[in-house]
């Protein structure tokens, strides 16, 4: 199983230059991806911005959004967007998306929050004609620049909702969850893997995740704390969130054998503290 680590732009007030310090270094190290989750109102980066940046200071490591909020952007811009950061990074990029549950990130868009998971299906259909060399829709010519991945980046579908999970089958390459508890994940994919089966589509899913952590002292209270302002809007699920969070390397061990044993093929740990300690602590364990 593979093992990737998020970029700490998610950290409100994290510089530019220490997060091109982090890509280096993830580049360096064991990680297999770098990765990113999206919001509109917060005070993070914008996910294929920051991935575009950090390309050009690697060279190995994939490109992995996880998620992107598809539906928050126009289906042919997104499409242009992705198969950019795909050609310029040398066909690195996995663009995981999803629907989110912020009414407020749809109102900062602005898009239409009821019609989101129509919006993101109708994404797909668009970027992957477009990817195909075809126009993103009826009399309207095809656009580039060409993907370096034949048939365009690898997508993978987040989210709990049947919908979600049967879009994931249909649509994309594999599904994004949530790398917590594995029997919670073994019953969503099988879901995905049904889906897939039922649109006759060759091969099998691919399975990734992710999952907030912090190492060291305070670890608990940082990725707590982390937690429960990001996820302010959940109530007491933050909080119930913020108490099983990864906070020793015996936690991370757990969710490595853990997610493992039921095939997911990659789990990348997002950081909850922009401190370069974190992804040391966390290469060593890897």
């Amino acid at each position: 199983m593979k093992v990737g680590i998020g970029l700490p732009g998610n950290v409100p007030g994290t510089k530019g230059d220490f997060i091109l310090e982090w890509a280096r270094r993830a580049d360096a190290g064991p990680f297999s991806s770098i990765g990113t989750i999206d919001r509109l109102v917060y005070d993070n980066y914008e996910p294929l911005v920051m991935l575009s940046a950090a390309a050009g200071v690697t060279s190995r490591v994939r490109l992995l959004t996880g998620v992107l909020l598809a539906p928050l952007r126009n289906p042919g811009v997104l499409a242009k967007q992705a198969a950019s950061l795909d050609a310029l990074s040398n066909g690195r990029l996995t663009l995981g998306v999803g629907v989110g549950r912020r009414p407020d990130d749809y109102q900062a868009a602005p898009a239409a929050y009821e019609e989101r998971g129509r919006r993101l299906s109708r994404a797909l259909t668009v970027m992957r004609r477009v990817w195909n060399g075809e126009g993103p829709y009826s009399g309207v010519d095809p656009m580039g620049p060409a993907p370096i991945q034949s048939g365009g980046p690898e997508i993978l579908v987040g989210g709990n909702a049947p919908a979600a999970l049967r879009r994931a089958g249909r649509y994309a390459d594999g599904y994004i969850a949530s790398a917590g508890s594995a029997s919670a994940v073994e019953e969503l994919f099988g879901i995905v893997q049904e889906s897939w089966e039922n649109n006759s589509r060759p091969g099998k899913p691919r399975l990734a995740g992710v999952a907030s952590y912090a190492l060291g002292p305070n670890a608990a209270d940082q990725v707590g704390a982390y937690i429960r302002h990001y996820y302010s809007f959940l109530g007491e699920a933050a909080e119930q969130m913020a108490q099983n969070a990864i906070a020793t390397p015996e936690a991370v061990k757990d969710t490595l054998r853990d997610m493992e044993s039921i095939g997911m093929d990659e789990v990348v740990f997002l950081p909850s503290t922009a401190d370069m300690d974190q992804l040391e602590r966390l290469a060593d364990i890897v």
